[in-house]
């Protein structure tokens, strides 16, 4: 058994992830990117993004899975990278 198998006992894990960006046009297109994971979360699992401003930000709630925590928060990271590079190219392409 390792570390994040038994020995950790948490009943709620939770983070919230903010991110700042130039211009509001940016952060809206971020936001709505990763908003789908605001509706299709399984049970235990709550995330919530938001646009407000040059601003995204996202809750994180986990109940007692900390492998789905950091998994979440990995999955989250990914996808707003993604959505950076491709309005990046995108804005070349203009």
């Amino acid at each position: 058994m390792n570390l994040l198998e038994g020995s950790l006992k948490v009943k709620k894990l939770e983070a919230k992830i903010i991110l700042k960006y130039d211009d509001t046009k940016t952060a809206k297109a971020i936001a709505k990117a990763v908003s789908p994971d605001n509706f299709k979360t399984p049970k235990g699992l709550f995330i919530k993004t938001i646009q407000k401003e040059n601003e995204v930000s996202t809750q994180i709630r986990v109940q007692e899975k900390f492998p789905t925590f950091i998994a979440t928060i990995d999955d989250l990271l990914f996808c707003v990278s993604t959505a950076e590079k491709t309005l990046q190219i995108t804005k070349k392409l203009e």
